[in-house]
């Protein structure tokens, strides 16, 4: 699959691609397929299977963990993991465990390069709250350098599974998840995950 995001990009390419053939114009014939080729790659959205245990959270993002620690965020004690995705990465973020998306935030800042970790605090962002069984869980999609849109599927009121599609972030950046106390996390900085599949945490207990 490719995300509707990315069709704008390819229907370009493609066009290009058509018309320098036409005039002909070869080196740049060579050079829209190229585009074309990358952006078919940038904007994929492979299907992905959510493991079916019921007490655990999945990575909302494709990339590597550069944060594990435990933090204060919107004047609460969270368990956060931070997840950075590099150009190459799926961009489609899924939703890290079932629950209600209660509240949507976007937040204006700056484009630093989101591998930082001042990034989670001073770039343009996106704050996705869902309630759980297990208490609150926040994803929040970073913007970066490059990366400067990101897009949410979801509205308030909406229930998500496991696994399901809430936004992405166009041509990479960060997702940074926020689990109650009540989570044990089970990755590690410079761990690989994939989004929807790789599990990051375990819940201890319901509330």
């Amino acid at each position: 699959m490719i995300a509707k995001e990315g069709y704008p990009f390819i229907i370009s390419a493609l066009v290009a691609t058509i018309l320098f053939y036409i005039i002909p114009w070869f080196i740049w014939v060579t050079i829209s397929l190229l585009l074309l080729a990358l952006f078919l790659w940038f904007f994929r959205d492979p299907e992905r299977n959510a493991p079916i245990e019921q007490d655990i959270a999945v990575s909302a993002a494709d990339g590597k963990v550069v944060e594990v620690e435990e933090v204060e965020f919107k004047g609460e004690k969270y368990k956060k993991v931070g997840v950075f995705m590099n150009v190459f990465s799926v961009h489609v973020n899924r939703t890290p465990v079932t629950g209600t998306v209660t509240s949507i935030e976007h937040i204006p800042g700056k484009f630093v390069n989101a591998s930082r970790k001042d990034a989670s605090i001073i770039n343009e962002r996106n704050i996705i709250t869902f309630d759980t069984k297990y208490g609150k869980v926040i994803a929040v999609q970073v913007a970066g350098l490059v990366a400067r849109r990101t897009v949410s599927y979801v509205n308030v009121g909406d229930l998500m599974a496991t696994g399901d599609r809430f936004g992405m972030i166009k041509f990479s950046s960060r997702v940074d998840h926020y689990f109650p106390l009540n989570a044990e996390i089970q990755v590690k900085v410079d761990d690989e995950v994939k989004a929807g599949e790789s599990i990051i945490a375990r819940f201890i207990e319901e509330i």
